[in-house]
Parts: structure tokens; C-alpha cells; sequence
């Protein structure tokens, strides 16, 4: 790879790190849509709190909660540093972990290293991820398995941030022709393929559309969170993109709909909700409304750069607010939080 080239990608991905931290990134107007819902709180939940079962499963392997890692990071020192705490702390937690986009893995030998996590997380779901527009530019099966293989994961997700790749300097916008391709890569591939979006959100028919071409799993990753006109807005020059971006900071579905409209278009899909989570009642909430697996990202990311237990401690609030939340519903399990029919709109 071009000297110039490799120190481009590492140059941009600690600036989506340090943007992440330090910026304000969120979206403006626009949420996950969680607090348009509340529980009917149930005072005689007949149930013992310490017996909740909150295990799950995800692409063959168990899970101790219904929670995954969203993609953050990789292919940098700091990014190395940052997914080996995420980690170590999902196979302590019992959580599925979905790695940062790995195209620099493919092509930086040198930054494959900040992918490869296995050795301290041996048991948990561990997801590989690949921008999708990567197929229209060159990238095939033999890449993707190339991905899984150094990454030693579970499946890959193809993620889907054409709004990114527009206000990114560096961006590659050629969607065109896409869902065919992931069509074939997931007849080709030997492993499960998913879809992701990165914070704006799929739409039921974009499920739709996504799991006839044969995804085995989709993350909605609905607005709410980060948004990623605006992380780029900040590594922009003032002109003509950065005023744009402006226009975007209310773009996206929020997470909460997408959820609903997943479910509602591909009622056997496996799915996953992210956008903007914060807490464990936000996770119950995800799954009361359809999802698989509730994923957080950046509100796990301060602590993944303090220390691992910082970060255990935030898993730990997550997880026992997510318990509370189906005690107080009268939800023994993860499968009945997800048929329980005490979550209603507002209003």
C-alpha cells in the first residue's frame, strides 16, 4: 500500500475518534424516538428479579444479554487499544462485539492487528465489517473472506453510509447497482452477511429489499446518535460541503421506527436496534418493539478510552437498568420483553 495513502486512513480514523469525544456529533431534532414510549408498569410482576433470564444468542454462539458493541473503530494504535478493552470486557459481559469498518485491515497489513481481538474475547458473537460501496471499487468474496478469516469472526456486515461517503473529503459515492452485488456476496460467502446502516436509519422496505437478497442479519442503526454529516463537518474546510452538512443535522429515521418497520416488513429477520441507546430501558424498549439485540456505540466509548473497568461498570448499569425494566413489566425473559405488549406510545 502507498505510504501516503496508509497514513491518510490512520490520519482519518483517529479524527473520527478524537471527533467522537471532543465534538458535538449528535443529531439535532431528530432521536432514537425512545422516549415516544413507555411501559405499563406491571406491580405484580409475579416473579423473582435475581431469575430474569436475559441470555440470547447470535450467529451460532450465546449470549448472556441481548446486547452487542456497535462498530466504532480500528486500523490505528489508539483504535487497538480502544476494541481490545471493548473486547475484553464483551467476553467478560457475555456480549456480541461488532468490529470498526476493516477495508484498512485488507489493505495495511500493519493496522490488522487493532482487528484482531480474539485472543481475549474466545466465546462471544464477533462481527467483521466492510463499507458495502467497497463493491462497486474493486472489493469481492476473496476480500470479505480475507476479513473474516484475519479477523477469525463470526460473520461480516456490509454498512451503508452513502450520506458519509458524500461530506467525506476522501469519500467513495458510487452506490449504484449495489443490492445485486450484495446479493451475490451473500451466495458466495461461507460465512453470514448482515447489513448496517451508520445513523440514519433502514426503512422497512430497505429490510425488505436487504433480506430477499439474502442478508442473514440487519442492523438498523437509526438516527438518535451520532451523526455523521456532522463528524465530518468537523473535518472539513470551511465551503461548500461544510455548509451543506449544516442542512443535515436533523437527517435520519429514528431508531425506535425503524424497528417497528423492520420487524413489521421482515417478520423472521434477525434484527438489531442501535441509534442513539443510553441506558438499559432504551435496550428493553428496543427489543419490546422487535429487535434481536440492542447495540450501543458511542456512549461506550469514553469508557473503552479510560480503562476496562470503566467500561464494565457501564455494561453493569446497562445490563441490571435492562433487568429492571422486564421486572418491572413482569418480562421474565428476552423472549417475553420481545412479545410483551405493555410498551405503548405516548400520548
Amino acid at each position: 500500500m502507498n505510504q501516503e495513502y496508509r497514513s491518510d486512513i490512520e490520519r482519518r480514523k483517529n479524527e473520527h475518534i478524537e471527533i467522537c469525544l471532543n465534538e458535538e456529533v449528535r443529531g439535532v431534532g431528530v432521536d432514537g424516538g425512545f422516549g415516544s414510549y413507555r411501559f405499563r408498569h406491571n406491580a405484580l410482576p409475579e416473579l423473582d428479579f435475581r431469575g430474569i433470564d436475559t441470555t440470547a444468542s447470535f450467529l451460532g454462539r450465546p449470549l448472556k444479554a441481548p446486547l452487542l458493541i456497535s462498530s466504532m473503530t480500528g486500523g490505528t494504535t489508539e483504535a487497538n487499544r480502544i476494541n481490545r478493552r471493548l473486547a475484553e470486557a464483551a467476553e467478560r459481559r457475555g456480549w456480541a462485539l461488532a468490529l470498526g469498518s476493516g477495508r484498512a485491515a485488507i489493505e495495511n497489513a500493519s493496522a490488522a492487528a487493532s482487528f484482531q481481538v480474539r485472543d481475549v474475547a474466545p466465546t462471544i458473537p464477533i462481527v467483521a465489517n466492510l463499507g458495502a460501496v467497497q463493491l462497486n471499487y474493486g472489493y469481492g468474496v476473496d476480500e470479505c473472506r480475507r476479513l473474516l478469516d484475519l479477523t477469525e469472526a463470526d460473520g461480516l456486515v456490509l454498512h451503508l453510509n452513502g450520506l458519509q461517503e458524500v461530506f467525506q473529503p476522501e469519500g467513495d459515492t458510487d452506490f449504484s447497482g449495489l443490492l445485486r452485488r450484495i446479493e451475490k456476496l451473500c451466495r458466495e460467502s461461507d460465512k453470514p452477511i448482515g447489513a448496517k446502516e451508520v445513523g440514519w436509519g433502514l426503512d422497512g422496505e430497505t429490510v425488505r429489499r436487504l433480506t430477499e437478497a439474502g442478508v442473514s442479519f440487519v442492523d438498523v442503526a437509526g438516527a438518535g446518535g451520532t451523526s455523521w454529516s456532522q463528524v465530518e463537518k468537523h473535518r472539513l474546510a470551511p465551503g461548500v460541503r461544510r455548509e451543506a452538512a449544516e442542512a443535515f443535522a436533523g437527517w435520519g429515521l429514528p431508531t425506535a421506527e425503524c424497528i417497528a418497520e423492520a420487524r413489521a416488513a421482515a417478520p423472521d429477520a434477525f434484527v438489531i436496534g442501535s441509534g442513539g441507546l443510553t441506558s438499559g430501558v432504551d435496550a428493553a424498549k428496543a427489543i419490546a418493539l422487535g429487535a434481536d439485540l440492542a447495540g450501543f456505540g458511542r456512549a461506550l466509548l469514553a469508557p473503552a478510552v479510560d480503562s476496562v473497568e470503566k467500561l464494565e461498570e457501564r455494561f453493569e448499569t446497562i445490563e441490571f437498568a435492562l433487568r429492571a425494566a422486564m421486572f418491572g413489566i413482569g418480562a421474565g425473559s428476552a423472549a417475553e420483553l420481545r412479545a410483551t405488549d405493555r410498551l405503548v406510545r405516548r400520548g
